[in-house]
């Protein structure tokens, strides 16, 4: 079931028994689990309503029986579970504790109309062997929440802003992107800030959001390797004496630069196998807006070249971390020695 069809009915006031919630963004599994709550109680009757389980601590039958049993002083009860062993791909069901899964295939063919359970899955996909999660499947009850891409996140901002009577422009979009990451809980909180600064009404340019949010050290070493890329040492240094004014580490500064490098050119291999960036993102780990950004980088960069930049760079972290070279001075000769390149 798509979590947008799902909120669509709990707006509507329909409920279904139970919900299954996992992927790995969480911050959207926590706001549906806030929106079902806001929907089912008033703030009074949250205390008496909501019942909580871990099935780290207590069985997965515990919560079953929970659900059966009539709610006090309210009308419905929401039980909250949160799992990492029952359900989850990888995990050993049950973990420590002894479960039993079939009770709550037994409770789904006659649910309680006065309970409604949310399993909140702390993993990117469930194992889909197991009877209970294929259960559920069949009861349309499995609510993924994977993380959204750079277009998803930037629509979802401008019209958080929009909610907040604010607009935003796509380029500051973009800009919070570059600078927050793709967490979401980070980027909504530098959206509600942002929208506090314009006030009812205003809009959210790129210069406002460039003024009211910090750069950061991977934003500015992404700008040092485009610098890099283009043979521009003038402007490298300037980047490289900027992060140093902020008291970043030489070390860690190279660190940063080779580790975009292997990226790119580890990009540059996967394309050769045809991969989408949804898979190499998969296969790198990255979020898939960070391999857009490091695609887009690795154009500028001929395989040779990159391998020659990783081979140098590795040798200078080696003098540095042993003495034989002053960190600072080190990492400087090295980005002027770019300039003595003759092509990529």
């Amino acid at each position: 079931m798509d979590a947008k069809e799902a909120l669509k009915e709990i707006k509507g006031g329909r409920f279904r028994p139970i919900y299954v919630l996992y992927g790995k963004d969480r911050y959207r599994v926590q706001h549906f689990i806030t929106m079902l709550t806001e929907a089912m109680f008033s703030p009074e009757e949250r205390e008496l309503g909501i019942v909580k389980f871990d099935t780290a601590e207590t069985s997965i039958e515990e919560a079953v029986l929970e659900a059966e049993t009539s709610p006090f002083f309210v009308q419905r009860k929401l039980i909250l579970i949160r799992d990492a062993t029952v359900m989850c791909a990888g995990g050993k069901e049950g973990g420590k504790l002894e479960h039993r899964p079939e009770k709550l295939i037994q409770y789904m063919e006659y649910p309680s109309e006065t309970s409604i359970i949310v399993i909140s899955v702390n993993a990117e996909k469930l194992d889909e062997r197991r009877k209970l999660v294929k259960t559920l499947k069949d009861r349309n009850a499995l609510v993924p929440f994977p993380e959204l891409d750079a277009a998803q996140l930037k629509q979802w901002m401008i019209k958080r802003a929009a909610d907040q009577k604010r607009t935003m422009s796509p380029d500051a979009a973009d800009l919070l992107l570059s600078r927050a990451g793709a967490n979401m809980q980070q980027l909504s909180q530098e959206v509600d800030k942002l929208c506090l600064h314009a006030g009812s009404g205003g809009t959210i340019d790129v210069e406002t959001a460039a003024l009211m949010t910090a750069a950061t050290v991977e934003e500015d070493v992404f700008a040092l390797v485009d610098a890099i890329a283009e043979l521009r040492i003038d402007k490298a240094i300037r980047l490289y004496r900027e992060l140093l004014v902020r008291r970043e580490e030489p070390i860690k500064i190279a660190a940063l630069i080779a580790r975009q490098l292997r990226i790119m050119l580890q990009i540059k291999e996967l394309e050769q196998h045809q991969y989408s960036p949804q898979q190499m993102a998969g296969q790198l780990g990255l979020h898939p807006y960070a391999v857009k950004l490091a695609a887009e980088k690795s154009r500028k960069f001929q395989v040779p070249r990159l391998g020659r930049l990783l081979a140098s760079l590795a040798d200078l972290d080696y003098q540095m971390k042993t003495g034989a070279i002053d960190k600072t001075l080190g990492l400087e000769l090295y980005l002027l020695s770019l300039g003595m390149e003759k092509g990529a």
